[in-house]
């Protein structure tokens, strides 16, 4: 478990996060966490090869394909794929592997962590941040209304 600490100086001290998986769609939870982590003063990486642009942002097909520095890859994928964004973390020479809410692969923990990453799993970094350093009255944080399901109809 990473404590509040560790989590408070990886957010004071990445300046570029890499947005793994980063959706142009409003609803979509990583569209979300890339607005939110553009607004607090980050440099946002899309990373979606379906995407040329995200938040009026080039979006990459890759982490390899970023031309600047990289503090922190924040991945939206799931968990089978996380080994894979591991080793391109390690490529590009990232200081931190962030697994979003419900992400866990402890092999690409290991693998990081060898290789001198820090590695946070099944976090969200705009839930984190905005606990950390204020900011919950931003919409989204447990309101229902930012989800990956689609609602239930509601008969009336």
């Amino acid at each position: 478990m990473t404590d509040a600490n560790t989590l408070r100086r990886i957010l004071d001290t990445s300046e570029s996060i890499a947005v793994v998986g980063m959706s142009n769609k409003v609803h979509r939870p990583s569209y979300f966490v890339g607005k939110y982590l553009l607004d607090h003063g980050y440099t946002v990486y899309p990373v979606n090869p379906m995407f040329d642009e995200v938040l009026g942002i080039r979006s990459y097909p890759t982490l390899e394909d970023i031309p600047g520095t990289v503090d922190m890859v924040d991945c939206f994928r799931r968990s089978d794929q996380m080994v894979e964004l591991a080793k391109s973390a390690i490529a590009i020479k990232a200081k931190v592997l962030w697994m979003q809410l419900g992400v866990i692969n402890e092999d690409a923990k290991v693998l990081a962590e060898n290789a001198g990453l820090e590695v946070v799993m099944n976090r969200c970094t705009k839930i984190e941040h905005a606990r950390l350093f204020g900011g919950l009255n931003w919409a989204g944080v447990n309101t229902g209304l930012i989800s990956s399901r689609r609602p239930k109809k509601i008969n009336l």
